[in-house]
C-alpha cells in the first residue's frame, strides 16, 4: 500500500521546469508539432511505466539501471526518472551527456556509456530498462547484442520499442513510408532531408516478430502492447530467465 501512494504520487508531479537557456535537444527526439507530440509520448508513456510496474515488485532495496537516458528535456524524455519512486537506487546510462540528470533527481547516478558495451558487472541490477532505444542502435545484430547485453547486467529486463506496423512513423511523423522495403524508406527519407533517420544505425524500426527474435534461448517473455488512433503503437516485453530450462 505504501508503495502505490509513492508511485501516485510521483505521477502526478510535472516534469522539472528549466529556464530556456538550460534546454538542450537531442537528434534522437522527433520534431514537436504544437506540443501534441510531447503530450500524446507523455501519455503512452506513462502507460508503459504503469505496466512495468504491474510486472515488476519495486522495492527501495532493488537497484535499477536505466539505459538510453537523454540530453533532452522535454517533458516526455527520461519519463522513468520522473516517476520512479526510489531514485537513489537508477543508475541511469546514455551516451548523450544527461549528467543534469543527478542535481533533477538527487541520490541518482549518471554515467555516460554505450549501451552495447555496459561498465559494469554481470547481473549488477535488479531490473534493467530500456525505452525506445533498441530501435536506434544499428542493425539487427546489434540490437540483439544489445539485448544480451541488458540481459547481462540485469537479473531481469524490460524493454520498449515503437511499432513498425502503426501507420504513423513517430520519429519522421510521417504517414505509411514506412511500411515499404527499408532500402526504399531510407531513400524517401533522404529525398526528403531526414538524412539522420534514413540511415540503419540511427533507426531500424520492429516488429512484434522482430523484437521477439531478438530474446535469447533460456529467457521467457511477457509482452504489452499499446494501442493509439486503435492500432498497435508500442512494444513493451518483460525478460526474465525460464527456470524451466
Amino acid at each position: 500500500m505504501t508503495k502505490d501512494v509513492r508511485l501516485s504520487d510521483r505521477w502526478k508531479k510535472a516534469a522539472p521546469q528549466h529556464p530556456p537557456e538550460c534546454l538542450s535537444a537531442s537528434p534522437y527526439v522527433q520534431p514537436n508539432v504544437g506540443g501534441l507530440v510531447s503530450r500524446v509520448s507523455r501519455q503512452m508513456r506513462r502507460k508503459m511505466f504503469e505496466s512495468l510496474m504491474r510486472l515488476y515488485s519495486a522495492s527501495p532495496s532493488q537497484t535499477v539501471l536505466d539505459v538510453g537516458v537523454t540530453c533532452d528535456r522535454r517533458e516526455d524524455c527520461n519519463f522513468f526518472e520522473q516517476w520512479y519512486p526510489f531514485l537513489h537506487q537508477i543508475t541511469a546510462v546514455g551516451m548523450e551527456d544527461a549528467a543534469f540528470l543527478e542535481q533533477d533527481y538527487p541520490g541518482l547516478k549518471f554515467v555516460q556509456a554505450d549501451g552495447l558495451n555496459l561498465p559494469f558487472a554481470d547481473r549488477s541490477f535488479d531490473l534493467a530498462v530500456s525505452f525506445a532505444v533498441i530501435e536506434h542502435v544499428g542493425d539487427r545484430s546489434h540490437q540483439a547484442a544489445f539485448v544480451r547485453e541488458l540481459l547481462r547486467v540485469g537479473k531481469v529486463c524490460c524493454i520498449t520499442t515503437p511499432n513498425r506496423w502503426h501507420p504513423i512513423e513517430f520519429h519522421t511523423v510521417l504517414p505509411l513510408v514506412h511500411w515499404l522495403p527499408p532500402i526504399w524508406f531510407r531513400r524517401i527519407l533522404r529525398w526528403l532531408g531526414m538524412s539522420f533517420w534514413a540511415e540503419e544505425k540511427n533507426l531500424n524500426l520492429l516488429t512484434e516478430a522482430d523484437l521477439l527474435a531478438l530474446v535469447p534461448a533460456g529467457y521467457r517473455v511477457k509482452i504489452d502492447r499499446f494501442r493509439l488512433l486503435g492500432f498497435v503503437s508500442n512494444l513493451l516485453i518483460y525478460i526474465e530467465p525460464d527456470n524451466r530450462v
